[in-house]
């Protein structure tokens, strides 16, 4: 999954469309992130022995990951990203044995980072 805890993303469908949130959490198993003050549901909750008072509260619920796309601060909209390999002389390499080369074998690991092709942004 593309999609990071952190990132700042933009909705691309339902009713929250067009708007934009920073993900809180991603849940690899069902490819869902929540995005913060997004999607707000409301959830009515019974008191339990525990001190937790009864109520209806707001919170944030899931969002599928297609739905959502990485935003761009140069396009100022969502972009689509590739994965890149960091070589010698941060050059990007999209084969991970292509950048392991690049270091003449003295390194065993390389940095993979997220990459926009349209604006040449790491994320």
């Amino acid at each position: 999954m593309k999609i990071k805890k952190g990132d700042v993303v933009i909705i691309l469908s339902g009713k929250e469309r067009g708007m934009q949130g920073s993900v809180l959490r991603v849940d690899t198993k069902s490819d869902r992130v929540f995005v913060e003050g997004r999607n707000i549901v409301k959830v009515h909750r019974k008191a339990n022995g525990l001190g937790q008072e009864a109520g209806i509260i707001s919170k944030e619920a899931s969002v599928h990951v297609s739905n959502v796309a990485l935003y761009s601060e140069k396009l100022k909209r969502g972009v689509r990203v590739c994965l890149r390999y960091v070589g010698q002389d941060d050059k990007l390499y999209t084969s991970k044995r292509d950048a392991l080369n690049s270091f003449g074998g003295a390194v065993e690991h390389v940095k993979k980072v997220r990459y926009c092709v349209k604006t040449g942004e790491i994320f």
